[in-house]
């Protein structure tokens, strides 16, 4: 294993490090050992037991809270639970589109408050028209989400080490396989 997570003051995820970065925070004194691998660094005049876990001993900002979604297509179709607004099926994301509600020959805009998912068809049949005068109504109105609806934390990994799995609280499939 050649990673170490990073953890902030108060033990929230911040980041994952190679190992060679962990050593250095480690030696700068910015960080306290939570959990180690059963491997050693040997210097000449060192052994440090590889760092699994590390804490840093000041609390740093985040530059994005995590109840701060991002617009993007992907946040669009989870808000919207990859169903078309209008007829309600459920789609792949390969079978769907955004649709603005009011369109931008109207003045629509490109945001949390205007745009829905839609499958193909029904994106066809609503055209540069508002949902009424389509013959649609939608299921819900659109609106920018409080929180993202679940949190996929990409660690590069096949799976993550036991030693971090205290620390990464969001609903995770861990794959033991």
């Amino acid at each position: 294993m050649d990673q170490t997570l990073v953890l902030n003051a108060s033990y929230e995820p911040l980041r994952v490090v190679p190992w060679q970065k962990a050593i250095t925070l480690l030696f700068q004194g910015k960080v306290e050992v939570i959990a180690v691998y059963d491997r050693e660094i040997r210097g000449v005049t060192v052994r440090v037991q590889l760092p699994s876990v590390l804490r840093l001993l000041r609390h740093v900002r985040m530059k994005r809270r995590f109840s701060d979604v991002p617009f993007s297509r992907t946040n669009v179709y989870a808000r919207d639970d990859n169903r078309c607004q209008y007829c309600g099926g459920r789609f792949s994301p390969t079978q769907l589109t955004f649709d603005h509600v009011v369109p931008v020959a109207r003045g629509g805009r490109k945001d949390w408050n205007n745009i829905v998912t839609c499958c193909i068809e029904c994106n066809r049949r609503k055209g540069d028209l508002l949902p009424e005068e389509a013959g649609l109504s939608l299921l819900r109105r659109p609106r920018k989400p409080p929180a993202l609806p679940h949190l996929t934390l990409s660690l590069g990994l096949r799976r993550a080490p036991e030693s971090w799995h205290d620390y990464l609280f969001w609903d995770l499939s861990w794959d033991k396989g």
